[in-house]
């Protein structure tokens, strides 16, 4: 219990930093120490966390944002090693969304990846989806050996398309098998979320695909780890009025949350009391 309570202090002191180095462009370790009434040592030992994950570069007494070109795209295996405790909360609470019986669609990427291992047990669902990961995950899910699929199991509908660093299938082909479908639930990933871009990813193919993901979907469920606010991509692909609810996680700021719930109709924070305003458009 106390170990739980040290990582999610933690989580909040660097999700707060992680605003601060944003927001104003780089932060000095003194700074922090009495903002946030800590040790030197503390701080930096938060900032190297956030320079292992990327989201920060450490300079002499202070840290700045990292810079990536707004067309940089990770590779799967690279994105996949990101905030794995946050992905896999995120992922059991979109679950709890999942009624047995509907038709959704999971775009790709690494949390929506791991939202597919959490509905092997949801029965007799559709599953339209973009992602050679996604897909692999109910495949191999079906009955060991026989290669026949157990009762109840999802049937999974793959778009083809060219594919992307990160494993999802874009472009015209996509495009296509998309524009004839339609789904109860879409759960998106998102390479980056804010007021200003929306939805956006460095990828021109896979953004005009989420639009079409967009289009079809009834109910539109972004799923966001903290890290992803204020990240901007090459193209925008939704405003946050077309999204109906995000699902994101502790990590995220109180200042940010706030912000958030003044553009979106529902926020649910995983691993929290989760609130949501509104049950569709």
């Amino acid at each position: 219990m106390v170990s739980d309570q040290q990582n999610l202090l933690a989580e909040q002191r660097r999700a707060l930093i992680l605003d601060e180095v944003r927001r104003r462009g780089g932060v000095r370790v003194n700074e922090l120490t009495r903002r946030l009434n800590v040790s030197d040592m503390t701080v930096r030992r938060d900032l190297d966390a956030l320079a292992r994950q990327g989201v920060v570069e450490k300079v002499h007494g202070g840290a700045v944002p990292v810079v990536e070109t707004s067309t940089h795209e990770p590779g799967f295996e690279a994105k996949s090693a990101l905030e794995l405790g946050a992905k896999e909360a995120i992922a059991r609470t979109a679950a709890r969304m999942v009624a047995p019986g509907t038709a959704i669609a999971l775009s790709g990427g690494t949390t929506t990846f791991a939202l597919a291992a959490q509905l092997l047990d949801v029965p007799d669902l559709t599953v339209v989806t973009n992602s050679v990961r996604v897909a692999d995950v109910f495949h191999a899910a079906r009955r060991p050996g026989s290669g026949e699929a157990r009762p109840g199991a999802a049937t999974v509908v793959l778009t083809g398309g060219v594919r992307t660093p990160s494993d999802a299938l874009v472009g015209p082909v996509a495009d296509q098998a998309i524009r004839s479908l339609h789904f109860d639930v879409l759960f998106l990933g998102v390479h980056g979320i804010s007021v200003e871009a929306g939805l956006s990813t460095p990828n021109l193919a896979e953004a005009e695909t989420n639009r079409r993901l967009v289009r079809s979907a009834r109910r539109v469920v972004v799923l966001a780890d903290h890290t992803k606010w204020g990240t901007v991509g090459l193209s925008s692909f939704a405003r946050l009025d077309e999204v109906d609810a995000l699902v994101t996680d502790a990590g995220l700021s109180a200042r940010t949350r706030a912000e958030m719930a003044e553009h979106l109709p529902g926020l649910v924070v995983a691993g929290e009391r989760e609130r949501a305003e509104g049950d569709g458009r």
